[in-house]
């Protein structure tokens, strides 16, 4: 379980990005945030493994508080986060296999690391992450060589190679077109399914929310103001997310000139 309780997060400046957020994230659940740029999705997102510190508040995983963990607590709770970034964070110069070996490095010594020194079971992670998302005859390319779709997926591969229990996912299919946005989606709905792993995913796309949320939680002005099914996510609900009525390119998104 995921758990927020009374969360807030203020920014230099004054800046509100989370205000008093209670919130519970079953385990299994495929949850999808959505709401406007600046509405505070990706801060709630990224305050789960504290790639942004709350300001007040406390976040626990699995009956355990994140927020005060430190050291060597705090490192096991990361690895336990895989997190899918918009622009993949790939290293591009190394190989789609090196890549997702970096799920192992929270497993492994930094010496070991540096020197590329990982061992059968995490050779086996890995390949049976690339299997899983049908990128294993890549396993040797440069990612620098691949479309963006197949960068997404490597990124999804070194989540599952970390033998992460959760997995977050900020914007992952913004920059693609929307036949490879369906194949990431896809990805990460068969995965979640088969194997359980709790999934939250920001998407600005209501169509695709719709389609691949158990859960869909709208967020606007650091307030949620939306906690629903995808059912019960009519249109007039997300007009109410927006503050105004969705576009055509807010309903269906997607770039058409990237090649799968």
């Amino acid at each position: 379980m995921i758990e927020f309780r009374k969360v807030s997060k203020v920014y230099p400046g004054g800046t509100v990005g989370l205000n008093n957020i209670d919130l519970k994230i079953e385990p299994g659940e495929f949850v999808v945030i959505v709401g406007l740029s600046g509405a505070g999705k990706s801060t709630l997102l990224r305050s789960i493994n504290r790639l942004h510190e709350i300001t007040s508040g406390e976040i626990f995983i699995s009956g355990k508080s994140i927020t005060s963990a430190e050291g060597r607590q705090l490192r096991v709770m990361r690895r336990g986060i895989g997190m899918i970034f918009q622009s993949f964070n790939l290293v591009k110069r190394s190989t789609v296999l090196r890549n997702v070996l970096a799920g192992r490095v929270g497993y492994r010594s930094t010496f070991r690391t540096l020197l590329g020194l990982f061992p059968k079971h995490d050779m086996d992670l890995a390949f049976g992450a690339l299997k899983r998302v049908n990128m294993l005859e890549k396993a040797y390319q440069r990612a620098d060589q691949l479309s963006g779709g197949q960068q997404q997926r490597v990124s999804i591969a070194r989540a599952l190679a970390q033998e992460a229990t959760i997995i977050l996912a900020d914007e992952p299919v913004a920059s693609l077109d929307p036949l490879t946005t369906r194949q990431v989606m896809d990805d990460l709905q068969r995965i979640n399914r088969e194997m359980g792993i709790t999934t939250v995913v920001n998407l600005h796309y209501i169509d695709l929310a719709r389609e691949y949320a158990t859960r869909i939680i709208g967020v606007r002005a650091g307030e949620i103001v939306f906690d629903g099914t995808a059912a019960e996510a009519t249109d007039d609900v997300f007009s109410a997310i927006y503050g105004r009525p969705v576009s055509e390119a807010e309903r269906l998104g997607g770039k058409t000139d990237e090649a799968i």
